[in-house]
């Protein structure tokens, strides 16, 4: 809402091709670990809560979303989603970046921003960031690039190569700065753009 767009939730039961075309973005929300079978792995010791029924919809949403160019941006699950369905993979259970004892608006870490990328553009060179995740990308999916990493090597951001598709790790909307973080006027810049 303070970046300008109008948010529309989308329950898991709605059908992606029906609603696809009512929309102008995408942004892929935090929550529940994936289910590693959707990245061929065993469940690890460390494995949380999964949702099946969400991962299928997060996935037949991507495909048709893609098939339109829509814009999409995505926060921590969201970067996970996103990295599975173009075929990589997941740390099941990174604790280090699990920091539950302090307030979620807590930065904890700084993450260095690749040079000509598109959170360099938006952030800089470097931000200090949240950080709620327990699981991380493990291999890069098909036609995204790292574009953001923590000082212990941790992906915390990736872009897609060819199509308006960014992703943050860290939790942007928990932050003090929320109303005017950049990713999102990015999303709805570019929904506008569209």
């Amino acid at each position: 809402l303070a970046a300008g767009g109008i948010p529309v939730f989308l329950p898991l039961g709605i059908e992606p091709k029906e609603i696809i075309n009512h929309l102008d973005g995408i942004l892929m929300s935090g929550g529940a670990d994936i289910s590693p079978d959707l990245y061929g792995a065993d469940p690890d010791p460390g494995l949380g809560a999964v949702e099946p029924i969400r991962d299928q919809f997060e996935l037949d949403l991507l495909d048709v979303a893609y098939e339109r160019e829509m814009p999409i941006a995505g926060i921590c699950r969201g970067l996970q989603i996103l990295n599975v369905q173009a075929g990589g993979s997941l740390f099941q259970d990174v604790p280090p970046h699990a920091i539950r004892d302090k307030p979620p608006a807590t930065r904890v870490h700084a993450v260095t921003i690749k040079n000509d990328s598109v959170l360099e553009e938006l952030y800089g060179e470097k931000i200090e960031v949240n950080s709620l995740h327990h699981q991380s990308i493990d291999t890069v999916g098909k036609n995204f690039r790292i574009s953001a990493v923590s000082d212990d090597g941790i992906i915390e951001g990736i872009e897609h190569r060819d199509l308006p598709v960014i992703a943050v790790q860290w939790h942007p909307e928990m932050l003090d700065t929320r109303n005017s973080d950049p990713i999102f006027k990015w999303l709805v810049r570019q929904a506008l753009n569209r």
